[in-house]
């Protein structure tokens, strides 16, 4: 074996003094006892999966003064994220085989992680699309207006869920009813504004048609980021085929607690109350949300702060994610099995990953944490470009070593490789 790791290691959904047996980037054996040449030993230190983000933005090409892919697969990297799905909306939009490719050959010379790509579908896209699964991951579909967004009309949804439903890839749902948002449309001045302009009725009415169009094709689906009490009834309802996702900002944060530059916190689908916020934790504890993603979506400082009308949405959070989760686990308000399968397992299995794991035949990514370390995070030291975190001075445990595919990455909060260590994860 290429290397041995010991220590108190996350398997099977429970923590067992036992070592890993690393090959080839992949993990040969778990086993109470073993060795090699090359053996850590990190004793009372916990090793868990790396996690796996679903959702960024990783704002390249286009818009690289926010982000690019360097700096996002950094920020991911330092935040135990060892592989994540770029969203299409960059400029230009990525809508074709060309775009696709570009977008790809970017992240192999500039990821530090491993990545995958979606195909964003609009109107005029629908007839390419079975050509495009050859060079994504999966599709986007945006509902709604959101920033730099690929609109895709109700009227197409049926045809475009067709289409998807040839290639056997995923389609993921920005779900915001276009019309609702449309009739809401005014002036915003901060985040109340926000809301009313984009009330939980719009996920409620978009999740019930994808419900309706889909219910008769066969094709795997995710709604991204539930906001609403309302998103979370009807979900209880879904089909196997079916999955959720909520985002750490959705479900620790609500317009009720937020104080001073609340542009900052301007995202779509908007931060809601109190009692979406709890529902969303609990559902995520209990297992009705499967998935947490970051939909880490950074915009410059300079941005944030204009007039609350013509700030951009969006928030950071591919770095602090699960760190914020693991503060929770310690905390005893989630379990470390609720954590790990919408962190690491359940995304790897929605998108055919061999990763999220620790188990025999899995990539051994994995990440070392000493959970004693208490952190707070500090913009000063994220790795984004973008310079701010929604969760400033929050209380954290970042992962002290992050290993991905059997290489160490991350040792003592040095970067320990190249940029474009990362690898395609495959169409």
């Amino acid at each position: 074996m290429d290397l041995t790791v010991e220590g108190k290691i996350f398997v099977n959904g429970f923590f067992e003094n036992a070592c890993l047996g690393i090959e080839n980037g992949k993990i040969k054996s778990v086993k109470k006892i073993l060795k090699s040449d090359n053996h850590y030993n990190f004793k009372n230190k916990l090793i868990l999966p790396a996690g796996v983000d679903i959702h960024v933005h990783f704002r390249e090409p286009g818009f690289t003064n926010k982000e690019d892919i360097k700096t996002g697969s950094l920020a991911a990297l330092f935040g135990g994220i060892s592989c994540v799905f770029d969203m299409p909306n960059t400029k230009p939009q990525t809508v074709t085989i060309k775009t696709l490719e570009d977008k790809i050959s970017r992240f192999k010379k500039k990821s530090y992680v491993d990545y995958g790509v979606y195909a964003g579908v609009t109107d005029s896209n629908i007839d390419n699309i079975v050509n495009l699964k050859e060079k994504c991951n999966g599709f986007k579909v945006y509902l709604g207006s959101s920033t730099n967004s690929l609109l895709l009309s109700e009227k197409n949804l049926k045809k475009a869920m067709q289409e998807i439903s040839k290639t056997g890839k995923i389609v993921l749902f920005h779900a915001e009813d276009e019309e609702l948002l449309k009739k809401n449309k005014t002036v915003e001045t901060g985040l109340i504004d926000h809301v009313k302009n984009r009330p939980s009725e719009c996920e409620e009415k978009s999740i019930k048609e994808i419900f309706q169009v889909s219910k008769d094709i066969n094709v795997k689906s995710h709604i991204c980021h539930l906001s609403s009490i309302e998103g979370l009834e009807i979900m209880k309802n879904r089909s196997s085929n079916i999955s959720c996702g909520v985002t750490p900002h959705h479900s620790l944060l609500d317009f009720e607690n937020i104080y001073g530059s609340s542009g900052y916190y301007k995202v779509n689908p908007p931060i809601r109350s109190s009692f979406d916020r709890e529902s969303l934790f609990n559902s995520l504890k209990k297992g009705v949300v499967d998935i947490l993603e970051s939909d880490h979506a950074p915009h410059t400082k300079e941005e944030k702060n204009n007039d609350f009308d013509r700030i951009p949405s969006g928030v950071s959070g591919v770095e602090t994610m699960y760190p914020l989760f693991l503060y929770l686990v310690k905390k005893d308000m989630i379990s470390f099995q609720r954590v790990i399968s919408a962190l690491c397992k359940r995304p790897a299995e929605l998108l055919g990953l061999s990763k999220g794991c620790l188990s025999e035949g899995f990539d051994a990514d994995f990440i070392v944490v000493d959970f004693k370390n208490i952190t707070r995070i500090k913009s000063s030291n994220l790795h984004s470009k973008c310079g701010w975190s929604p969760f400033e001075d929050w209380p954290v445990l970042f992962p002290e070593i992050v290993f991905v595919r059997g290489e160490k990455l991350i040792d003592e909060n040095e970067i320990q490789v190249n940029q474009g260590f990362g690898r395609f994860v495959g169409a």
